[in-house]
This record gives C-alpha cells, structure tokens and sequence, in this order.
C-alpha cells in the first residue's frame, strides 16, 4: 500500500466504466479534479477487447488491467504497490459482489448507490468494512455542492427552528417512452428488474431524494405510505412514485420521483419548512439558495460569497459568478474522501470538514427503496420506515 504522509498520491482501481460508460469517465475526471489519486489498474468489461480497449485509453499497463473483479481484488491486496480504494460502477447487480470482494481483501471501496439489492447484502458490506476499519462511500453525488452545505448548516444550527415539513422531487422525462426498446443501453439495465433489482424510479433517483432530505436536515424516518407507478406499458418496473412520509419528531415529508415527467431533465429539488423559516434549493440552479425568515424578505444566497459557512466556502473551487455543477460537486465528494484516507495512513485525524455519504446511507438507501416496494405492493399501506445502523 502507499507511503504514509499527507501529499502523496492514492492509487485507485476501477471496476466497470468501459467503452460506452457514461459514469466511469465521470469519476475518473472528478476525481483528477484535484490529483489526489491515480489511476493504476481496472476490469472495466466483462468484453476482453473493449476491457484492452478501456486500459490501453487510459494508459495503464496490461497486467494490471484484469479479467475479472475477484483476480484484481486478490492480486491487488498482494502487491507492494496496489490500490488504496477501488472504484465500482458496474450495474446496480453487480455492486454487493464487488464491494464485497475488495472488502474482504482489505480494500476502501467506493461505489455507486445502491449499495446492493437486499438490506441484509446491505448490512453485510457495513459490518465488513467497519470491522476491518475501511472507509466505504456511497456516491450520492448532489450532496457535494455548496450551497447543500449552506442548507445543512441553517437547518442544523436551528436558524430555521423546529422542521415541520419537507417538500422534496426529483422528476425527468427521459424513460416517457420505451427507451429501452432502442439501443440506449442506460435505459435497458434500470428497467430490468435482474440488474437494476426491486425499482427503477425510487431505485435510481427517489434515493438521490431520500439522501438529500437526510444529509441535510438529519431527519429519520418513521414511517411511509408509497405508490409506485407504471405507466409506460410492457415496463416492468416503475416509472413514477409518490410517497407520504411521517418523521421521527413529528414532521411530515411529501416526495415525488418520476422518469415519465414530460419537459424536466434532472430537476431534484428540495424545500424544508421550520417554525421560524424555509429554505429551497434546486440541483438545476445548484449554485442558489433560496432562505425565507418569518417576517424577512426572502434573500437569495449564492455560492462563492462570504456571508455563507465555511463548509460551503470550502466546497467551491472558483470565484463567485461563475457557475459550478456536478463534476465539481462530484469532485468534492472524492476530495474529502482521499483526504480521510490520507489521514489514516498518516495516522492522524481528519479534518472534521471532511465527510461524505457513507456506507451507512448506503444500506438506509436500500432500506427505503425496499419499504417503499413493500408499501405500494400492499396498496399504499403504512410501514415501518425507521433504520437501526447500531
């Protein structure tokens, strides 16, 4: 493994993102954003040509470019100079696999939500990495922006009193037709209920909505009532969700995922009400936050100003006015996560202002996704919604 001290270089792995990948390269640039680790190795196809392919683009030598995920793992964990963490981004079937293999070899995994299919495969990965005292994140991407941090702090520091009720959607557009019947190979794995697992819609973007209401305001769930919808004919899975919420505390939460929303492309939105304000912030116009005190004029904050926290000064990379979005925020998930890892093998304590989605939000994802199927399939009927991570 790498040397210890606090400017060195990580090595990362990757396993998927190969040719025709839209996620792979996005990791790979978020995380050069700041060089704070190397691509050395991968399996990046099951295809023995376009995984070639996929190494010799990246300019990695041949033996490390690997058949399969359980070879790299072991091969890795041997040598002098293997990874520090790998990164997963194969479909959603293939994660619990993987991360478990780097897992019981000793290596930090990252990986993309969800973490695994079950909340039992979900526990498992948790118990395995804290046991063998590896850091796990789970990409929930949008919680690396700026003003998201602007928005925990003013909930979390009271400024907004006591939360009442969260308004919170994430609609697109782009499954309203059957997508997967053409050659759009992101639209055919989300659909099929083998790769994708119990849910397309709440699976694929109603966590994203569940992770940001909880990021930001600490809420838990108590209970909720879910409607999963299918309007796409011949789809297997939902296309659209609607979902009541009663929270740990007493507040209320109302959230709305759908794929078949004609006119919006990635409009996840949140909007939290207290006893004394409110806030909105929207992933399209991530650089904005929208505050309204009782009795105030609403202000409009935006990023790179000095009137906003120093978590969220730290997150922003440019001056103010010009504008930010997701691979910066992407970036910043990748950034706080090597600077924890650099702080172990230094055997020293991170910087508190370092944090990012964990496995623990990972296996409260899986959780919520399944109690969610559970609901609809009983007809909308209230459940348990609470999590236990103890």
């Amino acid at each position: 493994m790498a040397e210890k001290g606090s400017t060195f270089r990580l090595r990362y792995g990757m396993v998927g993102g190969g040719p025709g990948s839209f996620i792979g390269p996005v990791h790979k640039a978020s995380i050069d954003l700041d060089h704070s680790a190397d691509l050395v190795c991968g399996c990046f196809s099951r295809d023995a040509e376009k995984n070639r392919q996929a190494g010799n683009r990246w300019g990695l030598d041949d033996v490390r470019v690997y058949d399969n995920f359980f070879d790299m793992a072991e091969k890795e964990a041997a040598r002098e100079d293997g990874i520090d963490f790998v990164v997963i981004v194969v479909p959603n079937s293939m994660h619990y696999a993987a991360s478990k293999a780097f897992l019981e070899k000793g290596i930090n995994v990252v990986c993309d939500k969800p973490l695994a299919f079950t909340v039992e495969q979900g526990y498992e990965l948790m118990t395995l990495a804290v046991e063998k005292g590896l850091e796990f994140m789970v990409t929930y991407t949008y919680t690396g922006y700026p003003m998201v941090q602007e928005a925990r702090r003013l909930v979390r520091s009271g400024e907004l009193g006591v939360i009442r009720m969260v308004m919170a959607e994430y609609p697109q557009d782009w499954l309203s037709d059957k997508a997967e019947e053409t050659d759009n190979k992101q639209a055919q794995w989300r659909v099929d209920p083998t790769q994708a697992g119990l849910s397309c819609c709440v699976g694929d973007i109603g966590t994203h909505v569940e992770n940001m209401v909880h990021y930001v305001t600490g809420l838990e769930i108590e209970s909720l009532s879910a409607n999963l919808d299918t309007f796409v004919e011949g789809r297997l899975l939902d296309d659209n969700a609607r979902i009541c919420l009663d929270y740990k505390g007493g507040a209320k939460g109302i959230y709305w995922s759908s794929q078949i929303a004609i006119g919006n492309e990635n409009g996840l939105k949140i909007r939290i009400y207290g006893t004394k304000g409110g806030i909105e912030w929207a992933q399209e116009r991530p650089n904005t936050l929208y505050l309204a005190l009782k009795g105030k004029p609403v202000q409009i904050m935006n990023r790179g100003n000095g009137y906003v926290c120093g978590a969220a000064q730290a997150y922003s990379r440019i001056p103010a006015g010009h504008p930010e979005g997701y691979f910066e925020a992407f970036g910043n998930l990748y950034r706080n996560y090597c600077e924890v890892l650099k702080a172990g093998k230094a055997e020293i304590k991170p910087d508190e202002r370092h944090i990012f989605t964990d496995v623990v939000d990972g296996v409260r994802g899986i959780k919520f996704v399944a109690d969610c199927v559970k609901s609809s399939n009983e007809g909308g009927i209230r459940v348990d919604g609470s999590f236990n991570y103890e």
